[in-house]
Order: C-alpha cells, then structure tokens, then sequence
C-alpha cells in the first residue's frame, strides 16, 4: 500500500497515525511542483491528496481493462470522482454507456444506478472470505438485474497479481476457456474467475 501526501498537510498527518502499524510506502508530494502535480494527476485526476493506492486493487483494475478491451474502453476519475460515473467504462459517441465496470463488494442501490445506464454492467469482486459473505446478503436483490455479470477473483491470485507491480511495467495477457494468465518477463499468474451471476440479457 502507497500513500500519497505532503508532510504538511494535517490530514495526512492524521492518516498516517491510523496507518502507523499497517506496513505501506508514504510518498511525500509537493503539490505545487509541476513535476509531482504531473505525477498524482495519473493517479488521481482530482489532485488531492492524502491518496492510497493499493496495489490489489489497481492490478484488478488493469485485469478488466485487459478483458473488456476495446477502442472506446477508459478509466474514468473513478472513487476520486463525485459523479456519477463508473470506475471504468465503455462509451460511445453518443454518450451511450456500452459497458460499466466496478470492482470491489459494490452497493446493491449503486449497482442499480449502474445498470439503468447501461447496456452491460461487470462487477469484479475480490477480498477472500468477505466474497461469499458479501454474496449471500445481495445475491437475492442483485438477481434482478438483467445486464449484470459478477465475478469473484480468488483471493490468491490477486495477491500474485500485486508482486507483478513495477515503477515500469510491461504485461501480457492471455485469455483461454475460462483462464487468463497476466505475465511479465521473469513470471506469471494463473487467474480463474469465479462467475457468480450471469447476465440473462
């Protein structure tokens, strides 16, 4: 985990006391350097800070990017962004929303947001143990959405994902009968979806 700030800023102070015995990388920003505003801005267009960028999380990220390629597929301002957009999508011209992508336990009311804008919504669920949880207390209300494909990312792999993380990376995917391998140069990592609700449209 990387945390993002300026030392003095009292908020990251703040955050950095909470995370005190939770093993991260605090990088130390000057928000006024143009070289570190070039910087946050590729990974928060918002540009504030304190930011936590977990690797997990953003390898997840790029995993649906790689699955869902296509021309008109972007990462949006995502969890910085207080719109309404998705964390990942894929528009059209028109504005027309093809395909809206979240990650995570997502929210039933958000989920639906999601899929009275869109023709396709994917949800890419991962965390171990809290999955099953999370799918038990939704899988009744989540049902009814036709457009909605939900996946659970084994725990492992995410995991095996995370060490792929470079300064500069250099990733190929690929995708055969259910199994995608994402590698680098010196190693890969099996992932294996588990679908845990189809689209029926």
């Amino acid at each position: 985990m990387q945390l993002y700030g300026s030392q003095t800023s009292p908020y990251v102070r703040r955050i950095r006391l909470l995370l005190a015995e939770t093993p991260h990388q605090f990088i130390n920003m000057n928000i006024f350097a143009e070289a570190d505003r070039q910087k946050l801005l590729a990974l928060n267009p918002t540009l504030k800070i304190p930011m936590l960028q977990n690797n997990e999380r953003m390898m997840v990220r790029l995993l649906a990017f790689a699955l869902n390629a296509s021309d008109t597929l972007q990462f949006t301002k995502g969890l910085s962004s207080e719109s309404d957009e998705a964390e990942l999508w894929d528009l059209a011209l028109d504005g027309t929303v093809n395909l809206w992508v979240e990650f995570g336990q997502a929210d039933e009311k958000w989920l639906k947001k999601a899929c009275s804008r869109a023709k396709q919504v994917h949800l890419y669920c991962y965390g171990g143990r809290v999955v099953p949880i999370w799918w038990q207390a939704n899988q009744s209300a989540l049902s009814r959405y036709q457009q909605l494909s939900i996946w659970d990312l084994p725990e492992q792999s995410v995991q095996q994902m995370a060490t792929l993380v470079q300064r500069s990376m250099n990733l190929q995917c690929n995708i055969s009968e259910g199994q995608i391998w994402l590698s680098d140069d010196s190693q890969s990592v099996l992932i294996e979806p588990v679908l845990l609700k189809a689209a029926s449209r």
